[in-house]
């Protein structure tokens, strides 16, 4: 296979692991961070009423899809009420009944809702509302007021916040005051402008929402002005006549109804708050993938039970060992006795640590290796000697962690976390090649093996690695294309630099 093809073929892999672990990041908002917090809202509305001796039906507007945000929960609080939802395009409402009610009754929405890019602005066709039905003298008043600002004005944009500011000036003029008479609401203002918009065929509509802060409180739901402009919506704020959609406005309906309805009941009122708090980024996450696309979550990790998903933390680590092991062994140059025995070494340190699992291992080992010379004088065949070698090992690892707990050394019980089938094999293994290599060489890949288990349990104990990997075990993928990439080097080794300089110097750049 030519390296073309293999360069291009590592250059996919890691382009499609690096594009999904940016998706997952980017858009589906998972944390980078193994400890981090989002901002995380609850709101709530109040509805609260003096009932009829009829049957009695309330009608609530609750929010759907809001820009920017994600609803993660909701909860609808209403004893012996039957609850009918509905949603009609863009908008949503609950509708409660019941039969009998007496006294003042309290119905409560609750929502928790949290910061989402993946909701889009909001949309809808244009529409040109119902224009006024104004008699003399307030339809000559809208008149003049609406030619004033069309000489003030340059576009739809600018048209719609020049009459705004009219509307919100200190001292109106006699038509604007004519024209808010009986209109003291924020509510009833927001609409007479939008009436007046469709006058001159201006598709235009009031949103009702409020903005998301940092205290826990009451808040007032206003009204805000969205007008068409032939291309997208733009959101006016009806205090200052101030354009854009702000960053923590959250929508909670765009619907022309009221929203609010409780039959022939003018007593009826509702009432809002917004208590912020800070969670666990990483729930948040895996709760707004959930309401967002439940099989994202169903077929990933984050389905698999508690228990499972601690093992694929520790299974995730074992290539993160793997390929720190191909980088000493085949740029740096370090020998070692196998080639994934010193990653299971590496996941035995994590939980030992590495100063004590390497004291641990130093003294099974060595012990284990004293108990084979031993054996080799028994001239025992291959199998039944590395079965002795087994059971010596499991003795010995037994008697560490008696004599441990009786000294009080608590390390010392890790030492059944270390895989005994590999300590008898590295014993096995050193005694072999101190047998035909002699002791230096034995040492030497005992050192190396132990060097690279415990640099490589150094990186796999790094709390931001190990959030990583099981959060975007995309990342293995990067993984496996700089593993293809050094799969083809034959060149070499830094520690054969080292061997061969002098060579280099006697040779000559001749």
């Amino acid at each position: 296979m030519k390296k073309t093809h293999l360069y291009l073929l590592a250059f996919l892999i890691g382009t499609i692991g690096l594009a999904a672990v940016v998706y997952k990041w980017k858009v589906l908002n998972f944390p980078l961070q193994p400890v981090a917090e989002v901002e995380v809202w609850t709101v709530q509305a109040r509805v609260e009423y003096p009932p009829r001796r009829l049957p009695n039906t309330v009608t609530l507007q609750i929010p759907y899809k809001p820009p920017g945000f994600a609803l993660l929960d909701e909860r609808f609080v209403a004893n012996n009420y039957s609850k009918l939802e509905e949603q009609r395009g863009n908008n949503r409402e609950v509708q409660w009944a019941i039969r009998r009610a007496r006294g003042t009754q309290v119905l409560y929405y609750r929502a928790t809702v949290v910061r989402n890019t993946e909701n889009p602005a909001l949309g809808g066709k244009p529409r040109i509302g119902d224009p006024p039905v104004l008699e003399e003298p307030y339809a000559s008043a809208a008149q003049t007021v609406l030619d004033q600002v069309r000489d003030r004005s340059a576009d739809i944009s600018t048209f719609a916040k020049e009459l705004v500011r009219r509307f919100n000036v200190d001292s109106p003029s006699e038509e604007v005051a004519l024209l808010l008479e009986d209109r003291g609401t924020p509510e009833l203002r927001a609409q007479l402008l939008a009436e007046l918009l469709a006058s001159r065929k201006i598709p235009a509509r009031v949103i009702h929402g409020f903005e998301l802060g940092d205290m826990n409180t009451e808040v007032d739901m206003q009204p805000w002005l969205q007008v068409h402009n032939g291309n997208d919506w733009i959101t006016i704020n009806l205090q200052n006549a101030s354009d854009g959609w702000p960053e923590n406005l959250f929508l909670w309906s765009s619907s022309r109804s009221p929203l609010l309805v409780v039959d022939e009941n003018p007593r009826a009122n509702v009432t809002w708050s917004v208590s912020r708090n800070l969670a666990d980024a990483m729930a948040i996450a895996e709760r707004r993938l959930e309401v967002q696309n439940e099989n994202l979550v169903r077929y990933s990790l984050l389905s698999l039970p508690l228990q499972t998903q601690q093992v694929y933390q520790v299974l995730l680590l074992v290539p993160i060992g793997a390929f720190i092991m191909l980088i000493l062994r085949n740029l740096i140059g370090i020998k070692t006795y196998g080639t994934f025995m010193p990653v299971l070494v590496a996941l035995a340190f994590r939980d030992t640590g590495v100063i004590a699992g390497i004291l641990l291992f130093v003294s099974v080992v060595g012990s284990g290796l004293l108990v084979r010379f031993y054996l080799e004088r028994l001239r025992l065949l291959l199998v039944p000697r590395l079965t002795a070698v087994l059971i010596v090992t499991v003795l010995l690892m037994a008697l560490v962690s008696v004599i441990s707990n009786r000294l009080d050394i608590e390390v010392g019980l890790s030492i059944a976390l270390f895989p005994m089938v590999i300590m008898a094999m590295t014993i096995e293994r050193m005694s072999v090649t101190w047998e035909e290599r002699g002791g230096g060489a034995a040492i030497k890949e005992a050192f190396g093996t132990m060097l690279v288990a415990a640099l490589a349990a150094l990186v796999m104990t790094w709390d931001l690695l190990e959030h990583l990997i099981f959060v975007f075990p995309e990342l293995l993928l990067v993984l496996l294309a700089f593993t293809l990439v050094l799969g083809r080097y034959s060149g070499y080794r830094l520690t054969e630099l080292f061997r061969f300089r002098a060579l280099a110097r006697e040779v000559g750049p001749g």
